[in-house]
């Protein structure tokens, strides 16, 4: 049995940014209307840190699941914290078909679903990204954001002044700034994309107008201050992002689940995306498995089309 196996460059290359933010909308509307099956998140931890397991299904495509590994203490020993394989199964067969590295659609998922959001609840006349945060999802943040709004300046900060540096000189538009705040104030978007598991950002940095998106998972809390989540327009993946992790996020703990706003509710028009320009919208991800499904799916059409990849037998 062959099975197609693609590296991140692979997947990297293979991605289409634009195309993923339209599937991306396209799948958060099918998960609205009841149409994925993708059972709750589950977890294993061991002494130095967890795996997750997210499985997922749309009739008419593959079965996927990826796999992903947590684990903080990795950095002093020269690996990623973060670590994910993605697998495609035959949908009428149960045959394994794909293999691919999960890192790279992580964050190109993530990244596309923060875009979908600032598509769905920014200001049409958004200028001023900030970035916090200078890893992997600042860095996808960084190419994903400025694709569906006119953004001319770019400020990035984080706790790590080198990275900061070099995450700025990937853009023109971008600078390096010294703090935090100085980074946030007067922002029309803010891109959380941080490990901390404390809040990153003061509620009173925040400008009416502005679009907070957060995409960090620390539990059992995390970077966005749960007082935003509560006073501004808030906009999940699923209502499943109110419940306990390792399923939901750890700052919406508490809050009424009728209080967030499906992305793909906006998506159907059931209900609005941003009502005023004054009034603050929040984006908090809880990463869903029909996100990796849909960038996967994708990479392997167009493998496919381009004969690209490998193939091991089993």
């Amino acid at each position: 049995m062959d099975v197609l196996t693609l590296t991140g460059e692979d997947v990297a290359r293979l991605l289409d940014p634009d195309a993923l933010v339209d599937a991306l909308a396209d799948s958060f509307a099918a998960l609205t209307r009841g149409e994925v099956d993708a059972p709750p998140r589950s977890q294993v931890a061991t002494d130095a840190g967890i795996l997750l397991s997210m499985p997922a299904h749309r009739r008419g495509g593959p079965v996927g699941v990826k796999l992903v590994t947590v684990f903080e203490g990795n950095g002093a020993l020269g690996l990623p914290t973060h670590m994910a394989l993605v697998a495609l199964f035959d949908e009428a067969t149960g045959a394994p078909i794909a293999l691919m590295d999960g890192a790279s659609i992580t964050a190109a998922r993530t990244a596309g679903a923060s875009a979908l959001s600032c598509r769905l609840a920014a200001r049409e006349d958004c200028r001023v990204l900030a970035i916090v945060g200078a890893g992997v999802q600042a860095r996808a943040h960084l190419a994903a954001i400025p694709r569906v709004r006119p953004i001319e300046e770019i400020r990035v900060a984080s706790l790590f002044p080198g990275e900061t540096t070099a995450l700025s000189a990937l853009d023109p538009r971008a600078r390096a700034v010294r703090s935090i705040e100085e980074a946030v104030r007067g922002a029309d978007i803010v891109a959380l994309c941080t490990s901390s598991g404390v809040s990153v950002i003061e509620p009173g940095w925040i400008a009416t107008g502005t679009h907070v998106t957060s995409v960090g998972y620390h539990p059992p809390t995390g970077e966005l201050p749960p007082a935003l989540a509560a006073a501004g327009r808030l906009f999940v993946e699923t209502r499943r992002a109110f419940e306990p992790t390792p399923v939901g996020c750890g700052e919406l703990a508490g809050l009424d689940p009728a209080a967030g706003t499906e992305l793909g509710e906006v998506v159907l028009r059931i209900r609005p995306g941003r009502t005023s320009p004054d009034e603050i919208t929040v984006y908090k991800a809880m990463g869903h498995a029909v996100e990796d499904l849909a960038a996967a799916t994708l990479v392997l059409e167009r493998a496919k089309a381009e004969g690209a990849g490998g193939t091991v037998v089993l």
